[in-house]
């Protein structure tokens, strides 16, 4: 068993593309972890996604021994979209490393991640990354920290992770100012026989069934136990107990202050969540805090592109939820595709990072709809329900009040863009609630808007304006009252549910005609006239005529008299009519036609 004292539990927190990764490597390296042979980039990156793209998607925890301590590590995600995730690592750990790349400076996800830091109490090391860069400016980002945490200058430690500079130094700082695992209280070292662990992750296999990662509050986990979740309430025997080196190495036990893994066996989707607690299946000690279900921010459909892979899609999207209970859906059908899944994602690259896993991992060819979010609905009735998809939203008349998500943005920006940007906040209806200038001449904003208008196409433009140097992190805020109306799309008089979208009612002649055209452009023309229409409020606001298509039903005669040739015209005219009158004269939209209407991302 391992003295608790010489235990030291910490995070890396930072900003996307900071060197957190790389920063890990040489940690590991310095440590002796991984031998010097076995060593390669982003070497806890252990998806190709993580590694093509250069960032961490699944954290992973590693144990570390320096001297006689034991280092362990929790490698988290730094995208805004898994932030519930980082929360819970957090609560895991007693410490955690701020990065701030020495080139970019202090980014608006630094101040969120900080934040969180903060509110689980975690000792804040702030850490000065990439200063072997021609384009550090070490001196003036080291400032900015020290200023940002009410520190001295000298406190803010300085590495470069390719060179190794300074990892000697930050391992020191580890030992020296990470507490060890905390005594006394809830949720901490307790000293006691029973286990009581903190879930912050899990992965499944298909031979083990899941196996939850989690930090050791109190007592002792050992293989053989009878276990359960707290939350979920499901009782299983421990199958194996181990520690991260960084792949799953078994050990004999994990104590009071240990991270590691236990093999569940457990192969049912939804039963693990992270934030749960672990602890014997007649135990006695309460739920540690915090334990909430992950929220769906964005929702989208999920299709494949052939109905004979409707099963293999349905299983697929089950392994993933084993091990990601983030991820939320239910089977829905199309008239235009057939049947598919509506899904819940924590944000767009949730969303993005989903699909292109249900495509490698599984080999599959999918439609994915435009990403919408969900509304909360009165009815004329007085009953309230909650909308996440535009074709089930009410109809005009039937409706006195809807809410929508709000999310609280913080954006930094390069001074130029600041003009610019003000004109975007205004245009996506946000309110500015406040601006700081930093003494490099970089601006932050803090703004509020609807989560509708953040997801649309907002990020883009902002790194459009700002050349790519602006920073966006946001939290999501309850439901406030919007003005937005539904807009569909009528194709020869029927509605097609698929081009259902929910916009803002001063938007809706702008996306009606814009849509109206598009598919004006795409459609094929059929045997007869069609109208393509875009109707809201019941009435009609936007309407193109697509002209019929004229078969050459005279092109295998030659001579004779022009009468023959009338007479076929003729013919063909009343067949049209014939058509239109029995109520047969419908539209078959493409399979590509809807593709490119239903993946066009709005603008």
């Amino acid at each position: 068993m391992i003295n608790p004292k010489l235990i030291r539990n910490f995070s890396i927190i930072a900003h996307v593309d900071h060197g957190k990764s790389t920063l890990a490597d040489r940690l590991l390296e310095r440590t002796g972890t991984i031998p010097e042979r076995m060593m390669r980039d982003q070497v806890l990156d252990r998806m190709d996604l993580e590694r093509e793209r250069g960032i961490t998607i699944k954290m992973q925890p590693v144990r570390m021994q320096y001297r006689e301590y034991v280092l362990n590590l929790i490698d988290t995600p730094g995208h805004i979209d898994f932030s519930y995730e980082v929360s819970r690592a957090l609560h895991a750990v007693e410490g955690v490393l701020l990065l701030v790349d020495s080139t970019q400076g202090i980014q608006a996800q630094t101040l969120t991640t900080l934040a969180a830091a903060r509110a689980q109490g975690c000792t804040v090391i702030p850490v000065v990354s990439k200063i072997d860069s021609p384009a550090a400016r070490t001196d003036e980002v080291k400032s900015e920290l020290a200023q940002l945490l009410n520190i001295a200058p000298a406190e803010v430690l300085m590495v470069s992770g390719r060179t190794g500079d300074g990892v000697d130094e930050l391992l020191e700082a580890i030992i020296k100012r990470v507490p060890p695992p905390r005594e006394g209280g809830e949720g901490a070292v307790a000293g006691g026989e029973e286990p009581r662990g903190l879930i912050f992750d899990f992965s499944f296999s298909k031979h083990r069934g899941v196996a939850v990662y989690l930090r050791v509050f109190d007592g002792t986990f050992r293989k053989g136990q009878s276990l359960a979740f707290h939350a979920a309430g499901k009782e299983f025997v421990a199958l194996e107990v181990g520690i991260f080196a960084p792949e799953e190495r078994p050990a004999d036990a994990l104590s009071a202050g240990e991270i590691g893994y236990i093999v569940t066996g457990i192969k049912e989707p939804g039963v693990v969540a992270v934030g749960d607690t672990i602890g014997t299946a007649k135990g006695a000690l309460p739920t540690l805090p915090g334990y909430e279900r992950p929220r769906p921010v964005v929702w989208a459909s999920v299709y494949p592109e052939s109905q004979d892979d409707l099963p293999i899609l349905r299983q697929s999207l089950l392994r993933l939820r084993l091990s990601d209970s983030s991820l939320s859906f239910e089977e829905e059908s199309s008239g235009v595709l057939g049947r598919g899944f509506r899904c819940g994602f924590l944000g767009l690259l949730h969303l993005e990072i989903v699909t292109e896993r249900l495509k490698r991992e599984f080999g599959l060819s999918l439609v994915v709809t435009i990403p919408t979010i969900s509304y909360v609905v009165t009815m004329a009735n007085g009953t309230r329900e909650v909308i996440y998809t535009p074709s089930r939203f009410p109809e005009h008349g039937e409706i006195t009040q809807v809410e929508e998500p709000w999310a609280r943005v913080i954006i930094i920006t390069p001074a130029h863009a600041v003009s610019a940007l003000v004109q975007m906040l205004y245009d996506h209806e946000a309110i500015t609630i406040g601006t700081e200038t930093y003494h490099d001449g970089r601006i932050e904003i803090i703004a509020e808007m609807p989560l509708r208008e953040l997801m649309r196409g907002f990020f883009d433009k902002l790194k459009s304006i700002s050349s790519g140097y602006a920073s966006l992190s946001y939290d999501i805020l309850p439901e406030r009252s919007a003005d937005v109306v539904r807009l569909d799309v009528l194709v020869a008089d029927e509605p097609v549910l698929a081009f259902a979208r929910v916009v803002a009612r001063k938007r809706v002649q702008e996306e009606a005609e814009k849509m109206v055209e598009k598919l004006h452009g795409l459609l094929p023309k059929q045997l007869f006239v069609t109208k393509i229409q875009a109707r809201s409020g019941g009435r009609i606001i936007a309407s193109r005529t697509l002209s019929a298509m004229r078969k050459d039903v005279t092109g295998y005669l030659y001579g004779g008299d022009v009468s023959r040739k009338k007479k076929l015209l003729e013919k063909q005219k009343r067949g049209k009519k014939k058509l239109l009158e029995r109520g047969t004269g419908s539209v078959n939209i493409p399979e590509e036609v809807f593709m490119k209407m239903v993946q066009s991302s709005a603008e």
